[in-house]
C-alpha cells in the first residue's frame, strides 16, 4: 500500500540558526589529539587534529573520532591532487562539521525527495536547524545513525549488497537492497520472530542467520521463544523434541562469536519467554546454574574476569532474559493457587506448579545472578496501538522498543540539560517542542529511507513506521533544579517533560499525516490506536478513570508539577488527539527512552534517560592525556539554587573533591614530609598526582617518586615493590592521621557532613550509589520505579532502566520491587544487585589498614637476628617456619617440622551450633564443637535414614574432617576444596541462608565457612537467624576415638631469622601489575559499581546503561552500540 501526497507539506520556521549566517559559524572550534591505549597501555587509535565545537569535551571527542568519523573514502581538502591513478586522493573524516552536514544533509534530500517539505526553503531551515542540534549536543541520533547515514549522498560510498531489503516508496513494491549505503540502515532496535522449525525460513537455524546479519552492524535484536517445544513434547516425525533451553544455549553461543558490531564485549540480544512455557523453570534458573559452573570453575583456579575461560566457558552470557508475565499470574499469585504449564503442540497442560514457588523462584534467580528481567503482557497490550496486527511478544534487548514481531525502530535523544535555564529554573518549552518535532521528522524520514535485515522486518517496519525519539539528562537537571529525585516535586515534572514530549510527537506524526497519509495499517487498527491516544492523555490530566485498562496508570499530580509545565503536557496531549481523529497517525509509536549510552557521552550527558546520577565527584579527561578531579558539574548550580552563598559553595565543594593539594593538610603536609626525609622536589612531584587521585595512598609508591627517592629514606627493593607495601604506614604515619588527611587533600567523593549543608538538601544530592567511602545515602528502589512509573503512561514503547540494589539487599526486596512496578503500571522491570556477578571481588575500594600499636618498640639500629620467640606473633612465627620447610631440601628437616603439630585438644563440655536443614526433601543435621576461642575444632552430620550407606558416609566423613581440624587444617582448605561438589541429594534447600545446593558436602561447607569465616559470597541471605541452643548440653559428647590429652608447656626457643638482605624482591603478578596501571578513573569506578566490567578496548571499568555497560573513557559499548 502506498500513501499518496494530500497536500502541502511541513513548514519550518527558524528558532535557534539565524538567516544569512552559515550555521557552521554558530560554534567556535578547537583541534585536538584524541588517542586511546588498550589494558596494557599501547596505543590502539590516535588521530591529531580533530575539529570539534569548543564546548565538547575530550570523551565527546574520542567517541566522534574513534567511533563515529568515516575511515575511508571520503575526499580529502586537497584532492584536487591526485593519487598514483590519477583519482582524488580519499580518506577519512576529520571533523564534526562533515558528520554533521553528511546526516542532516541526507535526511534533507530524502524529504525533499518524497515531499515531506513545503517548499525548498523549509527544508534548508529543517537542515540548519539540525546541524545546529548536533554541534549543540542538544539531540542526536542513534549510532547506527552517525555510521551509515549519508556516506553515499554527501561521499559518493554504495558498498557491496549485504543481503538487506527495503520497500520502495514509488510503488509500495518489497525490493531487495544492490548497495550498502544508498539506503543505510539506521536502525538500533529489532525484534525478531521464531517459529518451532529448524531448518526452513523462520525457523531456528534460519534466526541465527538473521541475528548474525543485525549484530553484524552494531544493533541489537529480541526475540520470544514461546513458540519453541518444550523438552519431550512429541516431533512429527515420531521421537521427542530436545527442548527450548538446548536451543538457545546454540543461540548464545553463535552470538558469542558475532559479538554486536566485532567490538563489543558481547552481542545484544533479549531473549523473552512466556511465563506458561513447559520449561519455564529452567529458564529461570538458566543464569543461576551457569553461575554455579562460574564459581566452580573459578575456585579450579580459571580467571574470573568476564573475558576470562570461566565465564567463556558457560552459556547464557550473551543475552538478557525476561519472562512475560499476564495479569492472570498475579491472580493465581493472590490467591495462591496453581498455575499451568502447557504444550506447545497441542496447548495441553503438561504440568501445574505453586504460583507461588514460580514467584519465589524468580525473584531468587534475579537475586543471584541480575535474570531474569520481567515484562508485563497485559499492561503492554492495552497500550498497544496496533493490536490487529498481533500480540507484542517481546523487545529489544534494552527493553524500551515493545513492538510486533519482525519490526525495527530508530531512535534519537535529546539533552534536556540544554533547554533548561538555570538562571531562573525554567524549562524552555517552546525550544524542547520545536525540537521534538524536528526530529520527530528526522526519524519518519528515516524509515523511509531505510533498509532491513530481512523481507518480513522491511515490510512490517515501512507498514507501521515505528520511531523512538526519547531524552536524557533528567536527572542532572533535576539536581541542579535543587529537586530531589526520588520526590513528588520531581515525578511531576518528569511525568509533564514526558508527556509533552510524546504529545508533541505524535501531534507532529498526525501532521504528517495531513499531507502524506497515515501509516498503512492505521484503519485497520484506527479505533484502538485512538483510544491508547486518549488515554495518554487522560494520564496528562489525571483522571481517574481509563478506557479498558486494568492497571491506573500514575497521572500527572497538579499539585506536584509546575504550571506552566502541566499546561503544555495538556495542550500537547489535547492537540495530538484533536489532530489524529482528524488525519490519523503516521506513526503507530513515536516515543522511547533508550539507554543513550554512546550518544549520552557524544552529548556530554551526566544522567541517561530517567537515571539519577552516579557520583557526585567525576574525573574529566584531558585533550593531553589523563583526568582531573571534579565536582559533578550538577552540583555548584544546584546550590546556588538552594540559596547558598558562595563561600558555603566552596567550602561544601572541597570537602567532597578535597584541596588536591597538601599544604594546610593535617598530619600530611610539606612540613611533616620534609621532616621524614622528603625533598621539595619530590613533594611537588606528589602535589601535581593528587589532581587525580582519589585517596593519597596512591601517589606514594616508586613511579611516581622514583626509587632513588624510596631507598634514600631506607627502604629496600623488597619493600617498595611488594605490592602491599604501604609507604605512608612505614613512614609511621598512623590509619587514623592517614584518614584524616585523605578527607582533606582528596576529598570524601560525597556532600554527607559537608559544613554549612543542611541535612534537608541531602536527598538533592542522592545518587544511584553511595559516595565515597563514608557515604551512606542512595535512591532506594522504590524511587527508582516510582519515577518509571511516572514517565510510563506518556512512552510509545517502554523504560530502558536497570534499577541498582545494594549487595544487602534480600530475596524478598527483588520480589517487592517486581510486584510494586506491575502494580504502578510499568511495562518492564531489570533489576541488579551489587556483587551478584562472579567477575570481580565485591569491593575494590582501598580499605586503610588497621594496625596495632606496638606495645614495646624495637631499638633503632638493633643489629641482631637473633629473636625472642616470646615476642613473635604467631603469624611471624608461621611465617618463618613455613620458609624453612620451603626452602629447605633437607626431607628429614620437613618429617622434624611436621611432627611438631600435635592435634590441639578440645575442651569436654564445649560449645557450637546445631543447624537442621533439607535438601531436596532429605533432612539433615549439622552439629559443630568449638574451641574455647571459638574457632571450630569438630563437625557432626546426621542424615534421619538409619542405617543408610549415605549416613555411615557422612559419619565416617564428619569424624575425617575433625581431625583434620585438630591437627591444624584450615577450615578455609576444606571450603576451597569442596563447595562446589556435586552429587545426590542436591537442590533447593530449607535453610535461612542458604537456598540452593549441589550437595550435602556443598552444604556443610557452605554452612561453616558462612558462621565461621564470614564467607558471605557462598550463602543467599546475608541475615542471620536467632540461635537457640549454645553448646552448653551435657549431650556434647566427645566423639569415640578422639582422645585429648593436656598441652605441652612452651620453651624458651629462639628463632634465628634470615638476613633483610638474602632474599630477592617478590615479583607482581600479571593481575597485580595490571591492577597498579589501571588509571584512577577506572578505580574510582570500581569503587561504587563493584563488578562492573572492564572496557574490551581501553581496559576501564565500566558503568551501568540501561542493561548494558558503557566505558566513560572511550565510549565503548558493551551491548549494542
Amino acid at each position: 500500500m502506498t500513501n499518496e501526497k494530500r497536500s502541502g507539506g511541513l513548514r519550518y520556521n527558524r528558532l535557534f540558526t539565524r538567516e544569512g549566517v552559515d550555521v557552521f559559524d554558530l560554534f567556535e572550534y578547537d583541534y585536538r589529539s584524541s588517542v586511546i591505549r588498550n589494558p596494557h597501555g599501547e596505543e590502539e587509535y590516535e588521530m591529531k587534529n580533530v575539529e570539534v565545537p569548543k564546548q565538547w569535551s575530550q570523551i565527546a571527542t574520542d567517541i566522534i573520532a574513534q567511533k563515529y568519523f568515516r575511515k575511508a573514502g571520503v575526499p580529502q581538502p586537497d584532492a584536487h591532487l591526485n593519487d598514483a591513478v590519477g583519482q582524488g586522493l580519499l580518506g577519512r573524516e576529520v571533523s564534526a562539521k562533515q558528520v554533521a552536514h553528511r546526516m542532516a544533509n541526507c535526511w534533507k534530500v530524502w524529504g525533499e525527495r518524497y515531499n515531506y517539505f513545503a517548499s525548498p526553503d523549509d527544508a534548508q531551515v529543517f537542515y540548519e536547524e539540525l546541524v545546529y542540534c548536533i554541534l549543540n549536543q542538544a539531540c542526536v541520533p542513534n549510532s547506527p545513525q552517525w555510521f551509515n547515514t549519508g556516506l553515499y549522498e554527501t561521499y559518493g560510498i554504495k558498498g557491496k549488497p549485504q543481503g538487506h531489503y527495503y520497500v520502495d516508496p514509488a510503488d509500495g513494491e518489497l525490493k531487495k537492497s544492490t548497495s550498502a549505503y544508498e539506503r543505510p540502515q539506521p536502525h538500533a532496535c529489532f525484534i525478531l520472530s521464531v517459529e518451532d522449525d529448524l531448518v526452513n525460513d523462520g525457523g531456528i537455524m534460519d534466526l541465527w542467520v538473521r541475528e548474525a546479519r543485525i549484530f553484524k552492524y552494531g544493533s541489537g535484536v529480541g526475540t520470544n521463544y514461546s513458540n519453541i517445544r518444550g523438552e519431550g513434547e512429541k516431533l512429527s516425525g515420531g521421537g521427542t523434541s530436545s527442548g527450548l533451553m538446548s536451543f538457545l544455549k546454540i543461540g548464545d553461543r553463535a552470538a558469542g562469536a558475532i559479538k554486536s558490531g566485532g567490538t563489543t564485549r558481547r552481542a545484544a540480544k533479549m531473549v523473552c519467554l512466556d511465563l506458561d512455557h513447559p520449561e519455564i523453570m529452567e529458564f529461570i534458573n538458566w543464569k543461576v546454574e551457569e553461575e554455579n559452573k562460574v564459581g566452580a570453575l573459578i575456585a579450579a583456579g580459571y580467571a574470573s574476569d568476564y573475558e576470562g575461560e570461566a565465564y567463556k566457558t558457560v552459556s547464557g552470557q550473551n543475552s538478557n532474559n525476561s519472562i512475560r508475565i499476564s495479569n492472570n499470574f498475579f491472580e493465581k499469585l493472590k490467591n495462591n493457587e496453581d498455575w499451568e504449564l502447557k504444550a506447545r503442540s497441542d496447548g495441553r497442560v503438561m504440568k501445574k506448579i505453586p504460583s507461588k514457588e514460580i514467584w519465589n523462584q524468580i525473584a531468587y534467580a534475579a537475586w543471584r545472578c541480575a535474570d531474569p528481567g520481567t515484562q508485563y503482557d497485559t499492561t503492554i497490550n492495552e497500550w498497544h496501538t496496533s493490536p490487529k496486527g498481533g500480540r507484542i511478544r517481546a523487545s529489544n534487548p534494552c527493553s524500551e522498543y515493545m513492538f510486533l514481531d519482525n519490526t525495527a525502530c530508530n531512535l534519537a535523544s535529546v539533552n534536556l540539560r540544554k533547554f533548561f535555564n538555570e538562571d531562573n529554573n525554567v524549562f524552555d518549552v517552546k525550544g524542547f517542542e520545536y525540537t521534538v518535532r524536528l526530529w520527530t521528522t528526522v526519524l519518519e524520514i528515516s524509515v523511509l529511507m531505510a533498509q532491513f535485515p530481512s523481507k518480513e522486518v522491511a515490510q512490517l517496519s515501512y507498514d507501521y513506521r515505528t520511531l523512538g525519539l526519547g531524552y536524557a539528562n533528567l536527572g542532572s537537571m533535576l539536581m541542579v533544579s535543587g529537586i530531589p529525585y526520588d520526590s513528588q516535586e520531581a515525578r511531576g515534572i518528569a511525568g509533564a517533560i514526558t508527556a509533552i514530549m510524546t504529545g508533541i510527537s505524535y501531534k507532529t506524526s498526525a501532521e504528517i499525516a495531513q499531507h502524506l497519509g497515515a501509516f498503512a495499517r492505521y484503519e485497520e487498527n484506527r479505533e484502538d490506536m485512538l483510544r491508547v491516544m486518549r488515554n495518554h492523555r487522560l494520564a496528562a490530566y489525571d483522571a481517574d478513570e481509563y478506557e479498558q485498562l486494568s492497571i491506573k496508570p500514575q497521572g500527572i499530580h497538579a499539585k506536584y508539577c509546575p504550571d506552566y509545565l502541566l499546561k503544555a503536557a495538556c495542550n500537547a496531549w489535547d492537540e495530538a488527539v484533536e489532530m489524529g481523529e482528524k488525519y490519523g497517525y503516521r506513526n503507530a509509536q513515536t516515543t522511547v527512552i533508550a539507554p543513550t549510552g554512546t550518544i549520552g557521552l557524544v552529548m556530554d550527558c551526566d544522567t541517561t534517560g530517567v537515571e539519577p546520577d552516579f557520583a557526585l565527584v567525576k574525573f574529566k579527561k584531558l585533550s593531553g592525556g589523563g583526568y582531573f578531579k571534579i565536582i559533578n558539574q550538577s552540583v555548584p548550580q544546584a546550590l546556588k539554587n538552594l540559596k547558598y552563598n558562595q563561600k558555603e559553595t566552596d567550602a561544601i565543594i572541597k570537602y567532597a573533591v578535597g584541596s588536591a593539594a597538601f599544604a594546610g593538610a593535617p598530619f600530611i603536609n610539606p612540613q611533616t614530609l620534609s621532616e621524614k626525609g622528603f625533598i621539595s622536589e619530590e613533594i611537588k612531584k606528589l602535589d601535581a598526582a593528587l589532581a587525580s587521585a582519589f585517596e593519597i595512598g596512591f601517589v606514594f609508591n616508586k613511579f611516581t617518586l622514583g626509587e632513588p627517592c624510596l631507598e634514600r629514606l631506607g627502604f629496600t627493593p623488597e619493600q617498595y615493590n611488594d605490592w602491599n607495601f604501604n609507604l605512608l604506614e612505614a613512614l609511621g604515619f598512623t590509619a587514623a592521621q592517614i584518614e584524616a588527611a585523605n578527607d582533606y587533600i582528596c576529598g570524601t567523593m560525597t556532600i554527607e557532613g559537608a559544613p554549612h549543608l543542611k541535612k534537608e538538601h541531602y536527598p538533592v544530592f542522592d545518587c544511584a550509589n553511595k559516595c565515597g567511602k563514608k557515604g551512606e545515602r542512595f535512591i532506594h528502589a522504590h524511587g527508582h520505579i516510582r519515577m518509571m512509573a511516572a514517565a510510563q503512561p506518556f512512552i510509545s514503547g517502554a523504560i530502558s532502566k536497570t534499577i541498582n540494589l545494594p549487595h544487602e539487599a534480600k530475596v524478598e526486596e527483588i520480589a517487592d520491587s517486581y510486584m510494586l512496578s506491575w502494580k504502578l503500571g510499568l511495562k518492564a522491570c531489570a533489576l541488579y544487585r551489587d556483587g551478584s556477578k562472579l567477575s570481580q571481588p565485591l569491593s575494590n575500594k582501598s580499605d586503610t589498614k588497621k594496625t596495632k600499636e606496638a606495645s614495646t618498640e624495637t631499638t633503632a639500629g638493633q643489629d641482631s637476628h637473633f629473636i625472642d620467640m616470646g615476642k613473635l606473633t604467631v603469624d611471624e612465627l608461621l611465617d618463618e617456619l613455613h620458609k624453612r620447610m620451603q626452602e629447605s631440601t633437607d626431607t628429614k628437616l620437613k618429617r622434624q617440622l611436621s611432627r611438631i603439630v600435635e592435634r590441639k585438644t578440645l575442651p569436654a563440655k564445649r560449645r557450637g551450633f546445631t543447624q537442621k536443614a533439607k535438601i531436596n526433601g532429605q533432612a539433615l543435621f549439622l552439629r559443630t564443637g568449638e574451641y574455647g576461642d571459638g574457632t571450630l575444632g569438630e563437625i557432626f552430620i546426621d542424615l534421619a535414614k538409619e542405617g543408610s550407606t549415605l549416613r555411615s558416609l557422612m559419619n565416617c566423613f564428619a569424624i575425617s574432617v575433625s581431625v583434620g581440624l585438630q591437627y591444624g587444617v584450615p577450615l578455609e582448605e576444606f571450603v576451597e576444596k569442596f563447595v562446589f561438589t556435586k552429587f545426590e541429594p542436591a537442590g533447593m534447600v530449607d535453610h535461612p541462608n542458604i537456598k540452593s545446593t549441589t550437595s550435602i558436602v556443598d552444604f556443610v561447607f557452605r554452612c561453616l565457612a558462612y558462621e565461621y569465616l564470614g564467607r558471605t559470597d557462598l550463602v543467599h541471605v546475608l541475615d542471620k537467624p536467632e540461635i537457640g541452643n549454645t553448646g552448653n548440653d551435657d549431650w556434647d559428647d566427645i566423639p569415640t576415638g578422639l582422645e585429648y590429652a593436656k598441652p605441652p608447656a612452651l620453651s624458651d626457643v629462639r628463632v634465628v631469622g634470615t638476613s633483610p638482605n638474602s632474599g630477592s624482591a617478590v615479583q607482581p603478578s600479571k593481575a597485580q601489575r595490571a591492577a597498579v596501571s589501571a588509571n584512577v578513573m577506572s578505580e574510582h569506578m570500581k569503587s561504587m559499581q563493584s563488578d562492573a566490567p572492564a572496557c574490551n578496548t581501553c581496559g576501564h571499568i565500566t558503568v551501568r546503561s540501561g542493561t548494558c555497560y558503557k566505558c566513560l573513557n572511550c565510549g565503548n559499548s558493551m551491548g549494542c552500540s
